[in-house]
C-alpha cells in the first residue's frame, strides 16, 4: 500500500496539480490586493467614499458606529460589502484564467495544425472512393488493390 501511495504521488500530474494550487493561492493573494488596494478604492470615491468592506447589516437591533464596533460586540451581521469584494475578487481570477487556457488552447491549436508541406494522411480509394490512409496498399472497404 506505501508503494501503490508513493507511486500515486510521484506521478506527474499529481506534482502538476499541486503546483498550481500552490501557483493559484498566490495568484489569489495577488488578486485580493488588486481588488482591496487598487480598484476598490476609486470606486469607493466615486460612490461617495463608500469603504465596501465596511458595508454591513445589523441583524441585532442594537445601533453600531461601525462594522467592526458590531463584530467587537458579537452582534450577528451580514457583511455584504465583504461579499462585493469577494464577488469582484472571483471575476477577476475568472477572466485571468479564462485568458490564459484561451490563450493555451490557441498555442495547442497552432501547433497542432499539419505543416502545409506534410503528405497528407489519408488519400481516396479510386474504386469505391472511401477515404483510407494514405499508406494502405489495400483498401479496406472494398479490397481493391493500390499502387
Amino acid at each position: 500500500m506505501l508503494k501503490d501511495f508513493k507511486e500515486f504521488i510521484l506521478r506527474g500530474n499529481v506534482v502538476d496539480m499541486a503546483v498550481g494550487v500552490i501557483i493559484g493561492g498566490a495568484f489569489g493573494k495577488i488578486v485580493s490586493s488588486l481588488v482591496n488596494d487598487v480598484i476598490m478604492p476609486p470606486i469607493g470615491k466615486l460612490t461617495g467614499g463608500v469603504d465596501f468592506s465596511s458595508l454591513y447589516i445589523n441583524l441585532s437591533g442594537a445601533s453600531y458606529p461601525s462594522l467592526a464596533e458590531a463584530q467587537k460586540a458579537g452582534a450577528a451581521v451580514i457583511k455584504y460589502g465583504v461579499f462585493l469584494n469577494t464577488v469582484i475578487d472571483f471575476l477577476i481570477v475568472a477572466g485571468a484564467m479564462f485568458l490564459v487556457v484561451s490563450q493555451m488552447n490557441a498555442l495547442k491549436r497552432r501547433f497542432e495544425r499539419p505543416h502545409p508541406d506534410a503528405a497528407p494522411a489519408t488519400k481516396e480509394c479510386p474504386l469505391c472512393l472511401s477515404v483510407i490512409p494514405a499508406k494502405a496498399v489495400k483498401c479496406a472497404h472494398c479490397a481493391s488493390d493500390l499502387k
